[in-house]
């Protein structure tokens, strides 16, 4: 069975999953949802990786335990310590080995030392199981609120494997946290035929996203950047922006099958993304895009790293030096760098996500923040109003673009052709290249007019859920126009996404991670 969820195999497997969740009894739900995990585990790839997750529950179980069985707070330390070197080093054998290696060997070539291929563990990534970095960070989560008095322990040991690899999770998160979200897991559902149809309904919303919007702008994406030296100015930008609309479809497409699905069994994950890409900066992009990682960054890395003893020391000093305000803004900015920098590497292996995913965006904020009193008095010169209409637009535009610099080092093949291809994105022809007209970029015409008129619909459900939940508002309209409405979208998926039983959609983007 493929391990994407919208392939035919799983959508089948899910079906029986959830025909049964509702017909055995009510206290043996989690059980059940418990063998399911394994069993998609075991189904989509090689059975032992399953001993990833297990190893790594294993060793918060223990550790939480340790934790919360003892008063000694040099105890207590040690053992989050060693909980954490565990869950972390399992992560950075399976995935950051080579980045590091390779980085050494890098560093190595700037000063003509030979250090090797620096490729000698690339069969370890190879090799790591499915959503590891989801999983790690979710339950890592869970022992550090067991340290901070902020959860309980698990006493079963299975509920908390449940929790850590339940399987619509499991594969691009969200990243969950147990205060939160665990319990609810192990509590019996009723079969509740609302809440059941709005998760069906919200799973069709995602299909429509990830096989109708998302691969289609796979084919113009794949054509510009698999043969980016062909291509430069006005091309660069259209590859581009559909690259960050596929990938936004993509992500958020299999986020809203992920919480539609768990609707269907009762349960109520956190949202992780909220019209990005209507963003005014990029603070508020990041407060909107993924956002259960951005909130576990700030409250496991972000926080902690500024109540260390390191920087206390470092912000008196700077206070010292600089001023309350100054000193208190590098120290602020110094911190940030670490979280950026760990948001980078968490997206990839690799300087291109080190940058394009979080330094370039650390850079943009402190740029922000130390540009806006120059601005403010910018617009009050001349005379503009900074909560026009007009300017909130700009904004949204202006963050826009910056965020599509970041996804060219995202989607490059490297850092050094992605810097390329920002060069080349700045010869503005609009035609005489390699590539022919727009139309050549790997869509025919209808096949573009097809994407247009789906970004329409999916901009204008956006702006609609501004004002509140679109499925509430339909299930208020008469029984007609909701079939109507519904079974419109569906047939529409149906008839032009690309699906199949034998056909197997582009995994989900971030299913590496």
């Amino acid at each position: 069975m493929q391990a994407t969820f919208t392939s035919f195999y799983f959508l089948c497997f899910y079906t029986c999953i959830l025909l049964i969740y509702y017909l055995i009894p009510k206290k043996t739900q989690w059980v059940f949802l418990l063998l399911a995990s394994a069993a998609y585990y075991l189904l989509t790839g090689n059975g032992i990786l399953i001993l990833y997750p297990l190893a790594g529950c294993a060793a918060a179980y223990i550790g939480s335990r340790v934790i919360a069985g003892t008063e000694d707070a040099g105890r207590r330390r040690r053992a989050l310590a060693g909980t954490t070197a565990v869950l972390l080093g399992i992560l950075v054998v399976l995935k950051y080995v080579n980045f590091a290696v390779n980085t050494v060997n890098g560093l190595a070539g700037l000063f003509g030392v030979s250090a090797g291929k620096g490729e000698v563990l690339r069969g370890l990534h190879l090799m790591a199981p499915l959503g590891v970095s989801f999983y790690t960070l979710s339950i890592l989560g869970y022992v550090i609120d067991v340290y901070n008095k902020i959860a309980e322990p698990q006493k079963n040991f299975f509920k908390l494997v449940l929790y850590g690899m339940y399987f619509p999770a499991v594969l691009s998160g969200p990243v969950l946290r147990y205060r939160e979200d665990g319990e609810q897991f192990f509590r019996p559902h009723v079969f509740d035929y609302r809440q059941v149809t709005f998760g069906l309904q919200r799973m069709v919303w995602g299909f429509f996203k990830t096989l109708v919007i998302s691969e289609r702008m796979n084919l113009v994406v794949n054509t510009v950047y698999d043969d980016y030296m062909s291509y430069a100015g006005i091309y660069v930008w259209i590859a581009t922006v559909c690259f960050a609309f596929q990938l936004y479809t993509n992500f958020s497409g299999c986020m809203d099958i992920v919480l539609g699905m768990s609707q269907t069994f009762g349960l109520k994950l956190p949202e992780n993304f909220e019209a990005p890409f209507l963003s005014k900066n990029i603070s508020e992009y990041w407060r909107r895009w993924h956002i259960s990682l951005g909130v576990w960054m700030k409250e496991y890395v972000f926080y902690p790293l500024l109540r260390t003893q390191a920087f206390s020391k470092l912000g008196k000093r700077l206070r010292g030096r600089f001023g309350k305000k100054r000193g208190k803004q590098i120290t602020t900015f110094s911190a940030m760098f670490l979280l950026w920098f760990t948001v980078g590497i968490w997206h990839g292996g690799d300087w291109k996500f080190v940058i394009g995913s979080g330094l370039l965006h650390w850079a943009y904020i402190v740029c922000g923040e130390l540009l806006e009193p120059l601005f403010g008095k910018l617009m009050e010169k001349c005379r503009i109003n900074p909560k026009s209409r007009r300017v909130d637009f700009f904004r949204i535009l202006r963050t826009f673009f910056l965020v599509n610099i970041g996804f060219v080092f995202f989607r490059a093949e490297s850092v050094s052709a992605a810097v390329h291809m920002l060069k080349a994105a700045c010869v503005w022809n609009l035609g005489g290249l390699a590539g022919g007209p727009v139309f050549a970029l790997g869509l025919d015409a209808i096949e573009a007019v097809i994407a247009a008129v789906s970004l329409f619909v999916l901009l204008a459900v956006s702006l609609m859920q501004r004002k509140g939940s679109v499925r509430e508002r339909i299930e208020k309209k008469r029984l007609p126009v909701r079939f109507a409405l519904w079974y419109a979208l569906l047939f529409y998926t149906i008839l032009l996404g690309y699906y199949g039983p034998e056909y197997s959609a582009a995994e989900f983007i971030y299913q590496g991670f």
